[in-house]
């Protein structure tokens, strides 16, 4: 009896404890769905943020072109390659989501990437046996082109998926590198966490980069457990906005020009430094600027130089400056250029060590004023300044020519010279050039000054800013007169100067004649200081330099030229130092000039034609060919596909017939690119995605893959190349050789 009164009070017990139980666990579910909340959780928010999916849409950096709208930089699509290897993700789907034949897959991927099988093979079961839901294939699976993408997709491989991924790319390499600056992709700290965007690292891509780059859209929804939309997702679509396009003021074609001519300059005369930059003076608009060492953006390693130094280097001009001592003496009416003067040497004062003309002093005994600047006498330019105008005066001018300040030019980076006007000898100095210092793009600037009648112009490089969607000029540039240093008459007469300094019979820029077209300009040699001290010494040990223009009456383009230490002929010991420069002013100038359709002023004038191109792709190489023969074009036809898949040239381009056209058909095979120049086969290796190697400089004389050969993504092309001067010794010795074998 007593233990089952126990029994009773025990139950009793269990049961009121199984009741509280159930009351409170009763009363919490009756909470939480009256609530809704758990520690704080809202479960209603906490169930959309697990059933919601977002993704970034990318927005598109805005493109670079030249000023005739030929693409410099732009965003191109690449991909990157997952698998899906968890099966759940094909639960419920008539076709396969996920890897279900990891040896095919891999073998069929390997012999498209050219990758190593087993490698894919490894990724894709490491997956599968560690129960992930995707893999990644390392280096091998990002940056796949479009068209590797869409010959993947076309096998239907099941679980093989891409990324988008946008990665900035310079389709002209080297070509005005330090212009277009690089863009890279940065990790950005964001109140959201950190992200991946393109961000300018140098030039105009750096500069424009608030404009360039967008801003990155989002779409969103709900979906299930196996990410597929749920009937009503609540879709979230939030669109990017593209970055605006920067239009340049360079034109391709003569920056093309330049490049090539620089690149023969530095193989030929291996110089530490160069900088060319090819200006309009009528408008201060920039043509082309190149210098060397230079870099390819899309590879910015081992960069020898990340400055421009056609704006950040400035440096002690030398005897280009003379044009202006002669213009300010001019423009101050104290110049008579009949009138004789002991040229020579030349004294200030006792203390004060003699300045002398370059041919160490000896001069050429008595001779007027015009003839002392043809000569480039230094004595001259010395008593202009300190006799006839006075060092206050000069002063006054070197100022009204804007020497000491910054152009403005819409480049990052400019660092102006320094004028050094302390003492006497120094302000005897800076009237030839030496002491105080200057960057060529102040150069220019105040050179616009006597090419445009007096009136000084602002150097720009960008010539209009568009939206990129609708194609509307959001902001156009336009010349600036920033100065009226001189006269109109001033100006007539110091152009006429500059032609004797290039075409009388004692000028020292002879070399710089061109043959259709009159120029007016001015030499320099400048010293080269010491870092212990004093200047460097040896014929090589100097800055050479020349600014002119042309035709020489009234100037379409001026062109300034700078090689810093040539190694020169030392056989004969005739070579002077203003062989490189012209032979890179001369060969731009001409060119460009015809190309420009600027009539000569002596020669027969010959118009220039180009033909425009039109949209290729997808049409029938037949087609094609009959179009290019039609127009006399220089092309070549890569393949014996019926279509064309790829085309070097933009669509609308206007294009000179000696330039090279390339075409890719759909059954792409090796030509043969002998007599090819590197900037030719550059393109092609790029079009087909070959990996190049080049040997030389000038054309190429042989090739690793044979002609005919069929080709694919990642194969290796070598190539070597020979100046003409090279080829034409080869030959030479080649006949020696033959004549030898004759006698013998």
């Amino acid at each position: 009896m007593k233990k089952n009164n126990t029994t009773h009070v025990m139950a009793g017990v269990l049961m009121v404890i199984f009741v509280m139980a159930f009351l409170l666990v009763t009363g919490r579910f009756l909470y939480i769905q009256a609530s809704g909340v758990v520690d704080g959780v809202s479960l209603d928010e906490w169930a959309k943020e697990v059933r919601t999916t977002s993704y970034k849409l990318e927005s598109e950096r805005g493109k670079i072109y030249d000023k005739n709208g030929m693409t410099l930089a732009y965003d191109m699509p690449t991909f990157r390659m997952y698998a899906i290897v968890d099966e759940k993700f094909s639960e419920g789907l008539e076709e396969d989501y996920h890897v279900t034949d990891p040896v095919n897959t891999a073998e069929s991927l390997a012999s498209i990437l050219d990758a190593d099988k087993e490698y894919i093979l490894n990724q894709i079961n490491q997956g599968i046996e560690n129960d992930k839901s995707q893999v990644e294939f390392g280096t091998i699976g990002k940056g796949i082109p479009l068209q590797v993408k869409d010959e993947i997709e076309a096998m239907k491989l099941p679980g093989i998926k891409f990324i988008k991924e946008n990665i900035r790319y310079y389709p002209n390499g080297e070509f005005a590198s330090h212009i277009i600056g690089f863009a890279q992709k940065k990790d950005i700290e964001t109140e959201n966490g950190e992200i991946q965007e393109i961000i300018g690292i140098t030039g105009i891509e750096h500069e424009m980069n608030d404009l360039l780059k967008g801003e990155d859209g989002f779409i969103s929804y709900q979906r299930d457990i196996y990410n597929k939309k749920l009937l009503h997702p609540d879709e979230i679509l939030n669109t990017p906005d593209n970055g605006e396009d920067v239009y340049l003021t360079i034109d391709q074609k003569i920056q093309t020009v330049l490049e090539d001519v620089l690149t023969q300059v530095d193989e030929k005369y291996k110089p530490e430094r160069m900088t060319a930059i090819v200006m309009d003076p009528k408008t201060g608009e920039i043509v082309a600027m190149s210098n060397r060492p230079s870099y390819n953006p899309n590879n910015p390693e081992n960069v020898q130089n990340w400055y421009n130094d056609a704006i950040s280097a400035p440096f002690e001009p030398g005897s280009t400056v003379k044009m202006f001592t002669w213009a300010a003496a001019i423009e101050a009416g104290v110049y008579d250029g009949q009138e004789g003067f002991m040229s020579g040497s030349y004294q200030i004062q006792e203390n004060i060590r003699p300045i002398n003309d370059f041919n160490y002093g000896r001069g050429w005994g008595i001779i007027s004023y015009d003839e002392g600047f043809a000569r480039s006498s230094n004595v001259a330019a010395g008593k202009l300044v300190w006799e006839k105008l006075g060092p206050d005066r000069f002063l006054e001018y070197l100022h009204a020519f804007d020497f000491d300040k910054s152009t403005g030019i819409d480049l990052p980076g400019e660092i102006p010279g320094e004028i050094l006007y302390n003492y006497p000898a120094e302000k005897l100095t800076t009237a030839f050039g030496q002491g105080s210092t200057a960057s060529p793009i102040q150069m220019m600037k105040a050179a616009t000054a006597i090419a445009n009648d007096g009136k000084m112009l602002k150097p720009y490089i960008i010539d209009r800013i568009v939206d990129s969607d609708t194609g509307k000029v959001i902001e156009k540039n336009k010349p600036e007169v920033v100065g009226e240093p001189i006269s109109k008459e001033t100006a007539i007469q110091v152009r006429k100067l500059l032609v004797d300094g290039v075409q009388s019979e004692y000028a020292t820029g002879k070399r710089f004649n061109l043959d259709d077209y009159s120029v007016g300009g001015k030499t320099g040699t400048s010293q080269i200081p010491d870092p212990e001290g004093g200047y460097l010494e040896g014929r090589e040990n100097y800055v050479f330099s020349f600014l002119g223009m042309a035709p020489a009456d009234n100037p379409e383009l001026m062109m300034y030229v700078s090689v810093k230490q040539p190694t020169l002929e030392f056989e004969t010991g005739l070579e002077p130092g203003s062989a490189p420069v012209a032979f890179i002013f001369n060969n731009v100038m001409e060119n460009a000039l015809h190309y420009l359709n600027i009539v000569p002023d002596k020669g027969e004038y010959e118009e220039v034609t180009t033909y425009e191109i039109p949209n290729f792709i997808d049409k029938s190489t037949e087609s094609a060919q009959e179009f290019l023969k039609e127009h006399h074009a220089n092309y070549s036809i890569v393949g014996d596909g019926a279509k064309i898949i790829a085309m070097s040239a933009e669509v609308g381009e206007k294009v000179l017939p000696n330039e090279k056209v390339i075409l890719i058909t759909d059954n792409p095979t090796m030509p043969n690119v002998i007599d090819w120049s590197l900037r030719d086969v550059t393109k092609l290796s790029s079009m087909l995605n070959l990996k190049l190697e080049a040997i030389g400089s000038g054309y190429v004389v042989s090739q690793s893959i044979e002609e005919g050969t069929a080709l694919s993504k990642g194969s290796y092309l070598g190539i070597e190349l020979k100046t003409p001067e090279e080829m034409q010794e080869t030959q030479s010795n080649e006949q020696e050789e033959d004549t030898e074998e004759f006698f013998e």
